[in-house]
């Protein structure tokens, strides 16, 4: 499977990294997964980007665009332009990082443009969805799949396919050969449409 590579090299893709590791098992994921994508990535750590945190304003229910001055507007035109959107998060009390739920807040620009202002501000194109999860082993997944499920939706992407690191106290994510195989047939599976 180290062969494997995506066809297109026109994609782009982006990575929303909740993880405050700059070498940690989250990345171990994410360099995995960079092997086998060809294309333009933008990779955002939500630790160290300037979103702040959605605060309610309600200005995105009566106009188009948030009234937050931030690097989230560079984002949503970034996601706006992926092809494929990878969610990568360590488990903290079987949830996404709090990083990562801060900068997901202002996922609700997307959520109040469709369903309050009934406008579309995602261009109609096929986005695929990934989610990359890490954890020591004490608790379950499914709080923070759930969770990366339902951002991948607002952000106009279909979820394809959860890999999870899920016993890192033991077992490193760069040790974990399930889990960097399965990352490999999840790129084959988008690579063949």
């Amino acid at each position: 499977m180290k062969n494997l590579r995506m066809c297109d090299v026109n994609m782009k893709i982006i990575i929303i990294n909740g993880s405050p590791r700059r070498k940690g098992d989250t990345v171990s994921l994410i360099n995995e997964a960079k092997k086998y994508l060809l294309g333009e990535i933008d990779e955002i750590n939500t630790y160290f980007t300037d979103v702040t945190p959605c605060n309610d304003c309600r200005y995105c229910w009566e106009h188009p665009r948030c009234v937050i001055d931030d690097d989230m507007q560079t984002v949503y035109k970034q996601i706006d332009e992926a092809d494929i959107i990878i969610i990568a998060s360590p488990l903290y009390f079987s949830e996404l990082s709090g990083s990562l739920l801060q900068f997901a807040s202002r996922l609700q620009y997307y959520y109040v443009s469709k369903y309050i202002r009934q406008e579309s501000v995602l261009q109609k194109k096929k986005r695929q969805g990934i989610v990359l999860l890490t954890g020591g082993g004490d608790g379950s997944v499914e709080p923070a799949l759930s969770t990366a499920k339902c951002l991948l939706k607002h952000m106009g992407a279909e979820f394809v396919d959860c890999v999870c690191s899920h016993n890192t106290n033991t077992v490193p994510a760069s040790k974990d050969t399930v889990a960097l195989n399965k990352i490999g047939a999840i790129v084959s599976a988008i690579a063949k449409g």
